[in-house]
């Protein structure tokens, strides 16, 4: 009765969040080819690992009859067969991708679609299997003592060769004993290789506990740790699985403690995704996405300042590929004179409504304004100019602004009382150079996982999980986060009430993220390509 309560609240949590996440198919159409297929190859890779280490514990006993179709060892045996098949698919369809040779698009659906089905049923097998295993394992020490005894001493190569894969005898037993206290030993074992970048077996140990316990304690953090594995790994296909592992966790876990750090987590490994403003814009679309459904799920949480700082960066370089946009209109226009105003003035706009705190502002305001003067429609150019003058009194572009406000017989204003004083410096000539070979933009992001972190020492979350059986303490109090390390201008800071509470200013009103203004899930192909090199910016004193 109890489970089925658990069921039914899992599937109404699911519910009420598909409509604040992206569903798995526009993800997977975001991912090229060959992501596609690294995601499938290492699912399949973890499957087989998983099986055949079941298989292993079933094999000692071995009565030498044939076994029948309903033998749990011939089960998992076909299933392991499967996967190989699979992998042997995936891998003629990466050759392909390699070679550039032409494939029917289909085909990566109708795999991806297997993938899962197999993944099911080997989730199914494996619990099902549980007893059967554990009675093997216990028999085959009843009949044996002294065989056993003599494979777990290991022998002298065994106290200087550590365990690095399947099928030795300390991993056989704990994945094919079912016993009180053994999801414990599964997870400090799985957590141990987690440590030593061991990450494939890790996910294969924590992927036992949530097969063959789904009533143990510390199958929310099994799942959230397999996740965080896939975030320490880093690679890109490491991430992407990480992303779809930190969403899984969250549809199924909304209301845990951990709930708000995932959350931001999903945002960090777009971030990580995150290129230049020329390059690929559609990570940086998503982290705005998942970041402004962080602040509208959790408005009273204690990362509140540190999401807000993130978006922040997000918002910066999504502004940069909007205004390197504009710039490339721009610069058609007075090169060579061809009608592009329209395009320019567009991107502008778009900066100027989404991102009031960009720290390139001014330079988008001027130029806006000098749109509308080639226009002849001055009206529209003088309030531009004047929130020039007003807001960014420091700026290279205030005199400028200034004598065409005086030109066309308009006000110059006073300096606005939240007018910006100090106007950001971008980065010099080598650093420029540096970021534009690297393909990467400065960032603030977390690499150790939720609750898994990069030193092999411990001390993170997980240890104190482990030390109070499965779950975090109520009065736990997690570190504070890293502070930002881009120069950009902050988000305004948090009001408060009369009472002291914080208050954000993003509240949420309805279901569903937040509107960003462009679509987040608009595949990267119908982006605008920009050069490499950012077009030159107007000077002070010259008309551009």
């Amino acid at each position: 009765m109890r489970f089925r309560k658990v069921v039914l609240v899992v599937l109404s949590a699911a519910l009420a969040l598909g409509t604040m996440l992206p569903p798995a198919s526009a993800q997977q159409s975001q991912l090229s080819a060959t992501q596609r297929l690294d995601i499938m190859r290492s699912r399949l890779d973890t499957m087989r690992r998983t099986l055949n280490s079941a298989i292993a514990g079933l094999n000692s006993q071995d009565t030498g009859q044939k076994p029948s179709a309903d033998d749990p060892r011939e089960r998992l045996a076909g299933l392991e067969k499967e996967a190989g098949k699979l992998i042997g698919s995936v891998a003629d369809l990466q050759g392909k991708v390699e070679r550039s040779e032409r494939f029917d698009a289909s085909q990566l659906d109708k795999l991806e679609s297997a993938v899962a089905d197999l993944d099911t049923r080997v989730q199914a097998s494996m619990r099902d299997t549980a007893r059967d295993r554990n009675a093997a394992l216990t028999a085959a020490q009843q009949a044996a003592p002294k065989e056993t005894a003599k494979k777990k001493g290991g022998g002298f190569f065994s106290h200087i060769i550590p365990f690095r894969g399947g099928g030795g005898s300390k991993y056989d037993e704990l994945v094919a004993t079912v016993g009180p206290g053994r999801d414990h030993e599964l997870f400090e074992v799985a957590t141990k290789e987690a440590r030593h970048d061991n990450y494939e077996e890790a996910r294969s140990l924590y992927a036992v506990i949530i097969n063959t316990y789904p009533d143990s304690t510390y199958l929310p953090l099994a799942k959230l740790a397999i996740a965080d594995t896939f975030y320490l790994e880093g690679t890109t296909s490491a991430l992407i699985q990480a992303g779809q592992a930190y969403q899984d966790w969250m549809t199924f876990f909304p209301t845990h403690a951990l709930s708000d750090d995932v959350c931001l987590k999903m945002g960090e490994v777009e971030m990580r995704r995150m290129g230049l403003a020329d390059r690929d814009i559609s990570p940086a679309r998503k982290a705005e996405q998942r970041l402004k459904v962080c602040l509208q799920q959790f408005p009273k949480s204690s990362l509140s300042e540190a999401i807000q700082k993130r978006l922040a960066e997000v918002q910066e370089n999504l502004a940069d590929h909007d205004k390197m946009v504009g710039d490339e209109y721009f610069t058609k226009f007075y090169q060579h004179r061809a009608n592009n105003l329209k395009g320019a003035q567009s991107r502008y706009l778009d900066v100027v409504n989404k991102y009031p705190f960009y720290s390139r502002r001014a330079e988008v305001l001027y130029r806006l304004g000098v749109t509308y003067m080639e226009e002849e429609e001055p009206d529209e150019a003088t309030k531009y100019f004047q929130e020039l003058v007003a807001t960014h009194p420091n700026s290279k572009y205030a005199d400028d602004a200034k004598e065409k406000l005086t030109a066309v017989g308009a006000k110059i204003p006073d300096t606005a009382k939240n007018a910006v004083q100090d106007e950001p410096e971008g980065p010099g000539f080598i650093q420029n150079i540096m970021q534009q070979v690297a393909g990467t933009v400065p960032r603030t992001v977390d690499k150790d996982g939720v609750i898994i972190s990069r030193s092999s020492k411990g001390g993170d979350i997980i240890d104190v999980v482990i030390q109070n059986g499965g779950t975090l303490p109520d009065n736990y109090s997690r570190p504070d986060r890293i502070p930002p390390a881009r120069n950009v201008t902050p988000l305004p800071p948090t009001p408060k009430s009369s009472a002291g509470e914080k208050k954000l200013s993003a509240e949420p009103t309805q279901p569903g993220p937040p509107p960003t203004g462009d679509n987040p899930t608009k595949p990267a192909a119908t982006q605008t390509t920009m050069p490499a090199t950012p077009p030159p910016s107007g000077t002070s004193g010259a008309k551009p």
